[in-house]
């Protein structure tokens, strides 16, 4: 097959604008609907669930870890682990190996909360995918999205004066 006809050769715009409009209202639409239900079940934003499981994932978790991890800045992680901890839900302790930074870890009410907002989070993606799911394979879509996830990081976020990314959505 001459290489114009493989599908690498088409222009590939017009699929991967769709693709994007997709994916974008994809995740707007799965955000407000999860936290929706998360306010409402546990009056606590969605920002703070994530940063919350990032926290009891990653051990000697630091601000600058969640900021990588999610994807928003260290500014917009700051607030929400200020509200975290005023609400007692996490602490912070000194970074014996970098005194410019705190350890974050979760409280016993953050541990029991996280539970809870995890099995919320968890029925309400269920409701909103599941009727889509049959014949999809969730661990290799993840594995397309990751990889897309790290292709879009690899290239480099351009200086655009006065854009936050994801954070407004994060903190909200």
């Amino acid at each position: 097959m001459p290489a114009s006809d493989t599908p690498a050769a088409q222009p590939a715009g017009p699929e991967l604008t769709a693709l994007f409009s997709e994916l974008v209202r994809l995740e707007t639409e799965l955000w407000n609907s999860v936290e929706g239900r998360v306010r409402a079940e546990h009056d606590v934003a969605l920002g703070s669930y994530e940063v919350m499981t990032v926290i009891a994932q990653q051990p000697g978790c630091r601000v600058h870890d969640i900021a990588t991890a999610l994807s928003i800045t260290v500014g917009g992680v700051s607030k929400i682990v200020d509200r975290l901890e005023a609400a007692g839900y996490c602490a912070r302790r000194a970074n014996p190996a970098d005194r410019r930074s705190s350890i974050i870890e979760l409280t016993a009410p953050g541990e029991s909360l996280l539970v809870q907002l995890s099995q919320t989070v968890e029925d309400e993606l269920e409701r909103r995918l599941g009727p889509a799911r049959p014949g999809v394979s969730l661990a290799g879509l993840t594995r397309t999205l990751t990889q897309l996830r790290a292709t879009v990081r690899a290239t480099g976020t351009p200086d655009v004066p006065g854009t936050t990314g994801t954070t407004e959505q994060a903190t909200r």
